[in-house]
């Protein structure tokens, strides 16, 4: 069985982000990079599939710069056999990431039982990836799942939607599915793993390479701006009883012209 994952690097949370002077990007030089937090789902899952069946190997696949390569690192210290590398600027759209990862997987020249992702990046929100990826695929595809049950080559899984409910659906193999929070604990890297992934092999490929090229762009991203600083907090003294009905006025006021929400 071969199972690949789809894995992106975003931005630690605790990350200070700069957009560059042309506003078409945030600044990367300074950013520490961690493993998009939805595909470490996708990791652990395909490394419990490995583990009911040994034979199986486990594929990351990243699409993104080569100056950091720590979300497929730590996957390959968690488990995974190995890696591709698609080198891409970090501001790639949906559609032409999915394409990469099409064409990278394509030329591994192994073919796909299973393709894992997480349901969304942290970063973009754009929560498309997967749903693409399968249609060029021609495979069936599931999307936000937290229950996973194999049997055989039909896969019964748990779908959460509003409300708290759950939809159960059952699809046959190859399939892509994306992994919501909730589908299993991952694993932390343990030091042997993190010395062993430094052995693993990892595949490097150009967009070239995997037929993608500026024309595949369907989105261009300009204007990246911090929000505005909130305003200073503003404090009423209503101790006096004799103003306290102009104190209340006064803030009822505000909440009708400024905050607005009454």
């Amino acid at each position: 069985m071969n199972i690949f994952v789809c894995v992106k690097q975003v931005p630690d949370t605790e990350t200070k982000i700069t957009p560059t002077g042309d506003g078409s990007f945030i600044e990367t030089a300074s950013i520490k990079w961690i493993m998009n937090p939805y595909d470490e789902y996708a990791v652990e899952q395909a490394l419990l599939v490995k583990t009911s069946n040994p034979a199986a190997n486990v594929t990351v696949v990243r699409v993104g710069s080569v100056k950091d390569t720590e979300a497929l690192r730590t996957a390959m210290a968690m488990g995974a056999d190995d890696a591709v590398l698609v080198e891409a600027n970090d501001n790639l759209d949906s559609y032409s990431i999915a394409k990469a990862l099409k064409g990278a997987i394509e030329k591994s020249g192994k073919t796909p039982d299973m393709i894992l992702a997480g349901k969304q990046a942290i970063d973009d929100d754009c929560l498309q990836v997967p749903q693409i990826l399968a249609e060029m695929l021609k495979m069936p595809s599931v999307s936000v799942i937290v229950g996973f049950e194999l049997n055989g080559t039909t896969v019964k899984v748990k779908r959460e939607v509003e409300g708290g409910a759950l939809e159960v659906y059952e699809v046959s193999t190859p399939v892509v599915l994306a992994c919501n929070k909730g589908l299993n604990t991952p694993r932390y890297a343990s030091l042997p793993g993190i010395m062993k992934a430094k052995k693993k092999p990892m595949v490097q490929l150009s967009l070239g390479d995997v037929g993608v090229s500026d024309a595949d762009r369907r989105v261009k991203y300009s204007g990246f701006k911090l929000p505005p600083e909130k305003p200073a907090g503003k404090k009423f003294d209503a101790t006096d009883p004799a103003k306290q009905r102009e104190v209340l006025a006064q803030v009822v006021g505000l909440l009708r012209t400024e905050a607005k929400v009454i």
